[in-house]
Parts: C-alpha cells; structure tokens; sequence
C-alpha cells in the first residue's frame, strides 16, 4: 500500500488531485490523506510515514516550500512535490535547495505529467529506502557480538545498557540519578 499525502488550503484542488491520482494508479493500493492546513500535515508526518507528499506553494501560514522542508526533516526518504499556479524561479530554486522536493508541477496538471511524477516518485522513494536498508544492513554486519548483543538488548528493553554512575564511581541502580 502507498501513502499520500495531500496539502492545498484550496479543498476543490485537493480532490482534483485525489481522483487524478487514482486514476493514474489503477492496480495500486493507496490511502490518501488530505489536510488544507499545513501545520495539521506536519503534525499528521510526525505520526505516520508517507511514500509521496503533495504541496501546494501559496498557503496561508505556511508557504508550501517551508512545509516541505519540515516534512524532509521529519521523513528524509519521502519524495515531495510541489504544486504550483505560476513559474516563478526563485520559488523553484528555494523548493529545490531548501526543500529538496524530487519535482514541481504547475497547476493546472496535465494527467500524463502527473502519472509520470508520481511513477518517478515512487522509484526514487522507493531506491531511498532500499539504500537505507542496505546501509544498515552493511553497518550491522560491521558489528562486533558484543556490539549486535547490545542493539538486541536495547531492541528489547530500551536503557537496559545504560549505566548511570554515582558520584563515588559506582553503578547507580536509581533511576533518579
């Protein structure tokens, strides 16, 4: 399954987008999730991780490139899109640099450079987090025993290898210390 998510102020624009995507993924399983206010998205990224975010640029609040370069900071490995009802060139160079998003589009979208976008997205999304996988998996095959015992303790009992020390050098079993 993919998730989206979706931001506009604009709630006509934001089911535009819902049913052209949906057309455009026919056979994909997605959840979609909409909000016309980015500081509610942002909070929404805190919780769940999204495969693809949608932003508008001009919001209320919140510009659509400052969103997207708090949702980078929150989700580095989620493609972000930019949607926007004019070409200006500093908006795209500030979306590009600050946010990084993977692409812009220009409102109104034509279908087949929406299909394409998201395709390519879901690519680069996904090539990220397999990168990332095997990034891990090269770190934790790098490990000493007792370094892969360590990680496994802590995956179990978070804080069990900590050792809190008392001011005479001595092993703290007070959690208060």
């Amino acid at each position: 399954m993919r998730r989206l998510l979706l931001v506009d102020d604009e709630l006509s624009i934001l089911h535009s987008l819902k049913r052209a995507i949906s057309l455009s993924a026919v056979g994909h399983d997605i959840e979609f999730e909409l909000f016309t206010k980015p500081k509610e998205a942002v909070l929404r990224c805190a919780e769940v991780p999204f495969d693809l975010i949608f932003s508008d640029y001009r919001m209320p609040d919140l510009n659509g490139v400052d969103f997207l370069h708090i949702a980078k900071e929150i989700q580095p490995h989620t493609a972000r899109i930019l949607l926007t009802g004019f070409a200006d060139f500093h908006v795209i160079q500030e979306a590009i640099n600050d946010a990084q998003i993977f692409r812009y589009l220009l409102k109104p979208w034509d279908q087949a450079s929406l299909e394409e976008c998201i395709q390519l997205a879901w690519e680069h999304s996904d090539r990220m987090r397999e990168n990332e996988r095997l990034a891990n998996l090269l770190r934790e095959n790098t490990l000493s025993p007792e370094q892969r015992e360590r990680q496994r303790l802590e995956r179990e009992e978070p804080g069990i290898t900590q050792v809190v020390w008392d001011a005479n050098g001595s092993v703290s079993l007070n959690d208060e210390v």
